[in-house]
């Protein structure tokens, strides 16, 4: 009779382990990423999933950001392919 209980209590028990060792970690990252693309300003230097790096001149409302990778060259990237910011401009101040 106690077998099936034990059974049940070990899947349970393997369930907590698992969402504790995997599942709310990533949440935590994927939240940590949303809020710093949310966060990206004109003049901030990103890394890019593919690997490419260069200053933001435009962020879009459509997802989309512009990104100047070599003086004069610009590209349009997808704000969730943004895997890094190097470095991040000061706001500016109000007068």
């Amino acid at each position: 009779m106690g077998g099936g209980f034990e059974q049940i209590f070990l899947l349970v028990g393997i369930f907590g382990i698992m969402y504790f060792l995997l599942i709310r970690p990533q949440q935590k990252r994927v939240k940590e990423h949303k809020a710093m693309v949310d966060a990206l300003r004109r003049g901030d230097e990103v890394i890019t999933q593919g690997g490419l790096i260069g200053k933001v001149t435009k962020v879009k409302d459509d997802g989309e950001v512009e990104v100047e990778i070599a003086t004069g060259v610009k590209v349009r990237v997808v704000r969730q392919t943004i895997a890094q910011v190097k470095s991040k401009t000061e706001p500016a101040e109000s007068a």
